[in-house]
């Protein structure tokens, strides 16, 4: 590893990466992981618990199931859905998917039956690569209920898009299933050249990517992605942050997300870089492994940093050869950042703003800002190096604030609605023609749904949602997913859900709750919740009221923000606000 002493300043790493990619060459995923592997077919890529995985090692295993989605069918084009967490055959799996030229479908691992099932349609998934178990969920009990005898009919009536599903055992051969071993052998009559040919021939500009907004109903959107834009947006994050050769990263954000897939996975390519993806945050872990695998910057939202942070200062830990730490993906407490410079000793400290529908970050802070950009903003425009577009002066994505009724443009900080346009803007959501013409204006400029402003030196603050939604621990969650689960409770007349501050997951859902013939518990309403809502969309806290006491407008429309003040200022009063997942007493 460098010297830290010594290590070269931003502006000589930045050079470094100019100088190694001289031009931009469009490619997909899969094309540039051979192009890396030739050049280091012995450098680690994926850092795990039992093994190391090179490049080479990744390229040639991403081949064989490969192969065996040739065997089974797979034809450029078509939607290979992963049902998986963080393990190493995640990032294999979507080098392979690539290679065939097919679209990855990538699912929150969380989700119950009901939202897996509503994806699986919506995606028309045609392979479907499953784990058996992990934590407490069982997803092929999930599948029985979705698919009934899926093992030889796949999706059935319920799913007749989805011919084939595979399973991985997280602890050895699934019981029920094809394995993944199994997909491997199917494809061991393909020769080599025949899976290359199609890495070869596979668009760069095709889709690559379906990342789902949220999960169920038919409020969950399908953002599609492409490769060139995955990877520019995966160049602008090395070029922004300023990587050095061989950088090493370790995070717990599910590569299903843009964050641990784009910013983290797919940046590390383009200095030869590692990866070491956790399956499960778990805080003293995270810093004992920067030790042991000499991890060069870590890379969390606000509700795993403040764990960190917390166990960082509790315990006793290498962390010599940590210099970066890049927390986003909502509000910080202010003391936040001193701390992480103070407590995990590290050099630089990055935070950005973007959405899925931009292709990960398109602001960013930038190295040796100071605290207080960090403080205040979420980053200027990510400069993109030979990635960006010469008609936006090298940057890949571009905000204005405009007047949300008129659409005039704000002055630099006023506020005003966010708005943005560039190459890595996605072309909308798959199969909703409806919600993608919405998602832009007449002149083409993508709605983020996010207020806040810019100012002079081109920094963007947000200051609070046009939209209702908000994010738990990172978790993108849609109150009216929720309320629809709610309301088909038989003791809930009506259910309004909020997002409240929460000083750890930094915001946590509230319900208030309006009861039918008879008042359930808080008990009754999260474990009802929990049954049928992934972890992070289950109210913290429930709180009841009647009809009557519900702040509405002169149209009856409730007045959520009143909802939200009436909230905090009730659980105030009490014990903090637990963790999602947790109710505290009702009112």
């Amino acid at each position: 590893m460098t010297d830290l002493t010594t290590a070269p300043t931003a502006t000589e790493r930045r050079a470094a990466l100019e100088t190694s990619h001289p031009t931009w060459a469009p490619r997909t995923t899969a094309q540039l992981l051979d192009a890396v592997a030739a050049q280091y077919p012995d450098r680690p890529l994926v850092l795990g618990d039992d093994r190391t995985y090179t490049y080479a090692d990744i390229a040639a295993w991403s081949g064989r199931l490969a192969a065996g989605l040739i065997t089974v069918g797979i034809q450029p084009g078509d939607h290979v859905a992963v049902d998986m967490a963080n393990l190493p055959e995640v990032i294999a799996l979507k080098f392979a998917v690539a290679r065939v030229g097919a679209v990855s479908v990538s699912i929150n691992f969380l989700l119950r039956h009901e939202e897996l099932g509503y994806v699986l349609r919506q995606s028309d998934s045609t392979v479907l690569i499953t784990m058996d178990r992990f934590r407490d969920l069982d997803y092929l009990a999930a599948l029985d209920r979705i698919a009934p005898g899926w093992e030889t009919a796949a999706g059935g009536d319920a799913l007749p898009r989805l011919r084939h599903v595979f399973v991985h055992g997280t602890a050895g051969p699934p019981e029920r299933g094809r394995s993944l071993d199994e997909l491997i052998e199917l494809g061991a009559a393909v020769p080599d050249a025949e899976v290359s040919a199609r890495t070869a021939a596979a668009d760069p500009f095709a889709t690559s990517d379906l990342l789902y907004t949220s999960g169920t109903t038919g409020a969950a959107k399908g953002v599609m992605l492409q490769h060139d834009a995955v990877l520019r947006t995966a160049y602008a994050s090395a070029y922004t942050r300023a990587f050095g050769d061989a950088r090493r990263m370790l995070f717990a954000l599910p590569i299903y997300h843009v964050f641990g897939y784009i910013e983290g996975t797919l940046a590390a390519l383009f200095v030869g870089g590692a990866v070491c993806p956790h399956a499960v945050f778990d805080a003293d872990r995270t810093l004992r492994d920067i030790g042991r695998h000499r991890i060069d910057e870590l890379i969390c939202v606000p509700a795993m940093t403040t764990v960190i942070l917390e166990a960082a200062r509790n315990g006793e830990y290498d962390l010599s050869s940590l210099r970066t730490m890049f927390s986003s993906g909502g509000a910080h407490a202010p003391d936040m950042w001193e701390q992480m410079y103070e407590l995990l000793g590290v050099d630089e400290i990055f935070t950005a703003y973007g959405q899925t529908e931009t292709t990960a970050s398109t602001t960013c802070t930038q190295p040796g800002d100071p605290l207080d950009r960090l403080k205040a903003t979420n980053g200027c425009f990510k400069p993109a190096g030979v990635a960006g577009d010469p008609e936006l002066g090298g940057l890949l994505a571009v905000y204005k604030a405009v007047d949300s009724a008129t659409g005039e443009t704000m002055p630099p900080g006023k506020i005003g609605e966010l708005v943005v346009r560039g190459p890595i803007i996605t072309r909308g959501y798959y199969n909703k023609p409806a919600e993608t013409a919405a998602l832009f204006t007449e002149d083409g400029w993508m709605r983020t749904g996010d207020l806040g402003h810019i100012d002079e030196q081109g920094y963007l603050t947000l200051t609070g949602r046009k939209k209702e939604s908000y994010r738990c621990g990172g978790e993108l969650v849609l109150p009216g997913e929720v309320e629809q689960v709610l309301i088909e409770h038989p003791d809930v007349a009506i259910a309004h859900v909020i997002g409240i501050p929460h000083p750890r997951m930094g915001e946590v859902g509230c319900v208030w709750i309006v009861p039918g013939n008879r008042t359930p518990t808080e008990e009754e309403i999260i474990k009802y919740c929990a049954s049928r809502l992934a972890r992070f969309k289950v109210p913290a806290a429930v709180l009841f009221t009647d009809a009557d006491s519900l702040p509405v407008t002169a149209t009856g429309k409730v007045r959520k923000f009143q909802l939200v003040e009436r909230a905090v200022a009730l659980l105030d009063q009490r014990a903090a606000v637990p963790a999602a997942g947790a109710a505290v007493a009702s009112s």
